[in-house]
């Protein structure tokens, strides 16, 4: 379970405006990758809170407005499907990261970053693998992240509801690159993650 282990060892070394930071949908075939970042209250204990990915969709619902009300700063920010197709998701999940920090205020003097690469952030940037499961701070950026994406492949399903992306978020599921052979590639798709596509059946 998250803890603030990590924010309370920055804080202790003078680091006084701490936040979170995680990105969703790094994998899906379509839509945009979101991020969020958060500057939670020193030890504000939000209960059920956990890695977006170990959380049912109704709970992250319910945690999601918990965060935003007692947040001190939230920002939620997405490198879009023509931004992942130049830069690839790597660098479009890192710009979305910094473009949420980015959107905090008061600005942060630290911010932890889920996962083993931190690239160009505007303040001290602290990697964590699984930050997710480990910082508070991170823990609630990947709810509000995870979220966020969902309703936007909830809207983009009723531009495209051939896709039905209401049900697999954009995901690579048998079922969608099955409707993606079946309509061909729609704008939201991402060219560099349809290579299955050249792919010709035994």
């Amino acid at each position: 379970m998250p803890s603030y282990e990590y924010e309370e060892r920055f804080a202790a070394e003078g680091f006084t405006v701490i936040a979170g930071t995680d990105e969703a949908g790094r994998g899906p075939l379509a839509g945009p990758v979101c991020a969020a970042a958060v500057i939670l209250p020193e030890g504000l204990e939000i209960e059920g809170l956990n890695d977006s990915k170990k959380i049912s969709e109704k709970k992250r619902e319910k945690l999601f407005d918990i965060i935003c009300e007692k947040a001190i700063s939230y920002g939620i920010a997405y490198a879009s499907v023509e931004e992942i197709d130049t830069l690839n998701i790597l660098n479009a999940s890192q710009l979305a990261m910094r473009r949420a920090v980015e959107m905090l205020d008061p600005t942060p003097d630290l911010v932890l970053v889920d996962g083993n690469i931190a690239r160009g952030f505007n303040c001290k940037a602290v990697t964590v693998i699984k930050g997710d499961s480990i910082s508070m701070s991170i823990a609630a950026a990947s709810i509000l992240a995870k979220v966020s994406r969902d309703r936007v492949c909830m809207e983009l399903d009723r531009e495209y509801p051939q896709y039905m992306l209401s049900k697999h978020k954009g995901y690579s599921t048998k079922e969608h690159m099955d409707l993606v052979r079946k309509h061909g590639p729609s704008p939201i798709h991402r060219r560099t993650f349809l290579k299955f596509l050249d792919k010709t059946d035994d």
